[in-house]
């Protein structure tokens, strides 16, 4: 059976663009700002390459903290513990189609300066090589960047706790300067896409994320006839949110990644490139390190699905990659959920939930 061609990877991360560096004092924060304002405007970037210090997502996180008024805070600012009696750990909450909070980015409740600043946090936590491709997830699922999408900042911006989240369907993203103790991303993370409709054709069309499934296949094409029938799961799946840790003495399905030969291994290692590329470099590191502390890809296990086969051709749709407290869950049925939990203890909790209304 001929599969579809994996296609080229986006490629090595590029240098981030300089953008302000968080301010020292009210004065700093004016002239800052004002510099900010010449860039959403076009302006001349000289004013913003001349500082020294280069940013990062969570210092433009406490930019964005220092502009919100009183009632911006009570709305969207939460103690770094805040529980919720429905939603329970709002902090570590995670869903497929979601507000966190009530204000969409794109509205009149931010104003033109602080969306600027969201949209360069969200382009901090990404993947420079992969803004476009974003852009065209985002466009298809929500209508672009910020339409009836949504944040929450936990902890206080500029201590050593805090953490912000960006949701919205098929979106929940996380940057928290290592505030989350043991985990990476800040906590479980989901990107999503139907790339054409709701219920996606066999082969994805248009979908942006499918070819990390292309890539897992073509592992599986690698197996011999015992290899294929370890990691193949004839009957039944987990449900998409259950990303719980099961720790090292749990029971994992498919196939132990130390029964793969080195050039399987290898090719693994490409896939788990894949998986993190859509991510900025210290995620990415983050995610090598917690592994790493776990025993790597040869404490893992991958499996693959039968249930869910769009079209019932081989191409498995639906594959999970999963350690004691790794777990990378691609639901490639009826379209594209990723749901993802990595960190360096099994014993980090999780606060998941699928929401029942809507896809």
């Amino acid at each position: 059976m001929l599969r579809p061609s994996i296609p080229a990877s986006p490629g090595d991360p590029m240098m981030p663009a300089l953008i302000p560096p968080i301010p020292d004092s009210r004065r700093e924060f004016l002239k800052t700002a004002g510099a900010l304002a010449l860039v959403a405007a076009g302006g001349p970037i000289l004013a913003v390459e001349s500082e020294k210090t280069k940013s990062t997502p969570e210092s433009l996180v406490k930019l964005l903290y220092d502009t919100f008024t009183a009632k911006q805070k009570k709305d969207v600012c939460f103690a770094w513990d805040y529980v919720e009696k429905e939603r329970g750990l709002l902090r570590t909450r995670l869903e497929n189609n979601w507000k966190i909070t009530s204000p969409s980015i794109k509205s009149s409740y931010y104003t033109a300066d602080q969306q600027h600043l969201i949209r360069k946090i969200f382009e901090g936590m990404t993947n420079p090589a992969w803004h476009e491709r974003w852009d065209v997830q985002l466009k298809g699922d929500v209508g672009g960047f910020g339409q009836n999408q949504s944040l929450a900042i936990f902890g206080e911006p500029g201590t050593d706790k805090f953490e912000f989240v960006l949701a919205s369907r098929h979106m929940t993203l996380r940057c928290d300067g290592n505030s989350a103790e043991h985990v990476a991303f800040g906590g479980p993370i989901l990107y999503a896409h139907d790339g054409e409709n709701t219920y996606e054709k066999p082969a994805h069309p248009n979908n942006v994320f499918w070819h990390q499934a292309q890539a897992a296949n073509k592992l599986y094409d690698m197996f011999d006839g015992k290899q294929r029938e370890k990691s193949l799961v004839l009957k039944g799946m987990p449900s998409e949110e259950l990303v719980g840790f099961r720790g090292a003495k749990g029971t994992f399905d498919g196939i132990a990644v130390t029964e793969l030969a080195q050039d399987q291994k290898e090719h693994l290692q490409q896939v788990l490139k894949l998986l993190l590329e859509p991510f900025r470099q210290s995620d990415q590191d983050e995610v090598v390190r917690c592994l790493k502390v776990q025993g790597g890809l040869d404490a893992c296990h991958l499996a693959f699905y039968k249930e869910g086969d769009l079209g019932d051709d081989g191409i498995w749709d639906n594959w999970r990659l999963e350690g004691p407290s790794f777990v990378w869950y691609f639901r490639g049925r009826p379209h594209v959920h990723v749901w993802v939990h990595v960190a360096d203890s099994s014993e980090v909790k999780l606060n998941s939930y699928q929401n029942s209304v809507g896809v």
